[in-house]
């Protein structure tokens, strides 16, 4: 299954990488900076048909489907066509095909694939996490030194002092503190020990779910506001770090 999955997301990657979309033909939606292009919507339908034959009976929740909220049930692929829309409409070259599927309401699939990069994030529960086939593991960095990635919420704009507030405290001690536009992929360097902890104060399912099998196949820890187990059912904050510096995280930060 994870192995068709992966091959579903690899398709999807072409289609990415066949198309061209400019700044002034992409639609906004609600809140600022907050895109969608033909060609999201284009390789949605791409994925829910190849999915759906994989596993006809579990529900599809996608990003552009026009829904904020999931609802429970007992198999249930969601998915982002492309996370990272705004650099794929910048040619930024930093986007993903986002897919988990839910077992019972909690993540049980994950595949990530960055089709620029030619890079395939996969994790079944309890088999471990793998990019292009070899076994991945987060980092052992405390929080000095270390390197940061955040969201910045942008379709959230009360999100920004708290966002920015939270960046600053943490950047006193860090190496430096990345930006990068894609919270799917953030997540999944994070499971790579690329960099060593990710935050954003709000996430939808579907920018989470996948990621989220990953970090923890690769020995991470992914939790929500209060420090409590995410809700895979509604958008939520996320924090995705290695076991060292979330104990830190947690002392600095009232997330």
């Amino acid at each position: 299954m994870l192995d068709e999955i992966s091959e579903i997301a690899r398709q999807a990657g072409l289609l990415i990488k066949s198309c061209s979309v400019s700044p002034n033909k992409a639609s906004e939606k609600e809140g600022k900076g907050n895109f969608v292009t033909e060609f999201d919507m284009k390789i949605q339908r791409f994925l829910k048909e190849k999915l759906k034959d994989l596993i006809p009976e579990a529900e599809f929740f996608g990003e552009e489907n026009g829904e904020d909220d999931m609802r429970p049930c007992r198999l249930a692929f969601v998915v982002d066509p492309i996370d990272g829309t705004t650099n794929f409409i910048r040619d930024f070259k930093h986007s993903c095909i986002s897919i988990c599927l839910l077992k019972d309401n909690l993540p049980y699939i994950g595949v990530v694939y960055n089709p620029y990069l030619d890079e395939m994030f996969c994790a079944q529960t309890k088999n471990g996490a793998y990019l292009n086939g070899n076994p991945i593991r987060v980092s052992n960095m405390g929080l000095n030194n270390s390197l940061i990635s955040f969201g910045t919420s942008p379709y959230y704009i009360d999100k920004a002092d708290k966002t920015f507030e939270t960046a600053k405290t943490l950047f006193k001690y860090a190496a430096d503190l990345r930006r990068c536009g894609c919270a799917a992929l953030d997540i999944c360097y994070v499971a790579a020990g690329r960099c060593d902890l990710y935050f954003e104060y709000t996430l939808s399912p579907w920018d989470f779910a996948a990621g989220s099998v990953i970090l923890k196949e690769a020995g991470g820890i992914i939790i929500t506001s209060g420090y409590k187990e995410l809700d895979y059912t509604k958008k939520c904050a996320v924090v995705a770090s290695n076991p060292v510096i979330f104990k830190e995280f947690k002392n600095l930060i009232d997330f």
